[in-house]
């Protein structure tokens, strides 16, 4: 059993015209490992922040049960979980200073002065802080806001870091410096985390495991890597980067390998390159990563350019193949001729990087 589990939790709201309920969370189960960085991932509404106030203790599940370390904790207040919450608003109160924000929870516990100082010390030099004790948060860029936020959070040795949407009030190149600072610091304290993101940047970067939500249940757990090359659903697959879902048929199966009807051409798959076993004459929708197909003047397909997108350190295409449009990166523009639209090229896909999802 893991240190943090759900088990079959279920959250119901009442539904706005008052007719019914609204199921946010329905039959969710995840096992967390001591130390792990777990990323609740998924559109708007799919559950997640509704999940992590469960956890948290803010939210009361209609069923199931939130285990901590072998001991259930649904009736458990927030304050009684050894959980710290770090909230996207950051909440940081602005008449007392970065110091005083640190050490707030510190004084609710009546510690000594003296210790609650070595404690905010060492947390603010953990988060890059130091120096900056006696600002106000006013004084404070969002960034810096931010780590005073987790410093809140840290400071009191929780047993679980809580994140929700935390770096979502942030503009692009500090959230990408954030993550590498959370991830960094996580590392370091060996924290059990559980951070919830719309952003796939965000969980891929920060994540050993990736819960993918959609409609209140769990769509795919998995590492990075795993969720982005062996998605188990159409939604995991469209929802984690961009793809091209191109269908087919499988027509043969021998030893190891299905042989699929694509585009009027057969591709040699591995049966492992499969999200479920799949039988001759089945519908199948073959996913391939855009950075996987290869432009050129010959291929074995061939295609129209039908937009041509020069991103300086990419190019990216729109190929009309038999009446289906697919996309490709080229990833070296400089080493490659660039195909303006209405150009006639080849298309070819990258050996191993072929996975097939049954057709839905």
């Amino acid at each position: 059993m893991g240190f943090l589990v759900l088990e079959q939790l279920v959250k119901r709201f009442a539904s706005r015209d008052g007719t019914g309920d609204v199921l946010a969370v329905d039959h969710v189960n995840l096992q967390v490992e001591r130390g792990e960085f777990v990323t609740l991932l998924g559109p708007s509404g799919c559950g997640k922040t509704t999940t992590l106030r469960m956890i948290a203790g803010f939210e009361s599940p209609n069923s199931g049960q939130l285990v901590l370390d072998g001991a259930v904790i649904n009736d458990r207040p927030p304050n009684q979980r050894d959980m710290a919450m770090v909230f996207q608003s950051y909440a940081l109160f602005p008449h007392l200073s970065v110091f005083e924000n640190i050490a707030y929870g510190l004084r609710l516990r009546r510690l000594p002065e003296a210790e609650i100082r070595e404690q905010v010390a060492h947390t603010l030099a953990l988060t890059g802080l130091s120096g900056m004790e006696q600002r106000a948060p006013n004084q404070l860029s969002g960034g810096q806001q931010q780590r005073v936020a987790l410093a809140r959070a840290l400071v009191m040795s929780p047993r679980v870091l809580l994140m929700d949407e935390p770096l979502s009030n942030l503009d692009a190149k500090l959230r990408e410096q954030m993550r590498v600072e959370i991830r960094r610091i996580q590392q370091t304290l060996g924290i059990t985390t559980i951070y919830v993101t719309h952003d796939q940047a965000e969980a891929m970067t920060l994540s050993d495991r990736i819960v993918v939500m959609n409609q209140g249940r769990i769509e795919q757990v998995a590492p990075p890597r795993e969720v982005y090359t062996r998605p188990s659903t159409v939604f995991v697959a469209d929802f984690i980067g961009q793809s091209n879902f191109l269908p087919g048929t499988v027509v043969a199966q021998e030893h190891s390998r299905l042989t699929v009807d694509v585009l009027h051409q057969h591709l040699h798959v591995p049966t492992d390159a499969a999200a479920a076993p799949l039988q001759v004459g089945a519908a199948v929708n073959l996913l391939i990563r855009p950075e996987a197909v290869r432009v050129g003047p010959h291929g074995l397909f061939a295609g129209i350019v039908r937009q041509t997108t020069y991103l300086g350190s990419m190019v990216e295409y729109t190929v009309a193949v038999d009446g289906t449009l697919v996309t490709a990166v080229d990833s070296n523009p400089l080493r490659a001729e660039i195909y303006e639209p209405d150009s006639p090229v080849g298309i070819d896909f990258l050996d191993g990087c072929l996975y097939l999802l049954p057709a839905i």
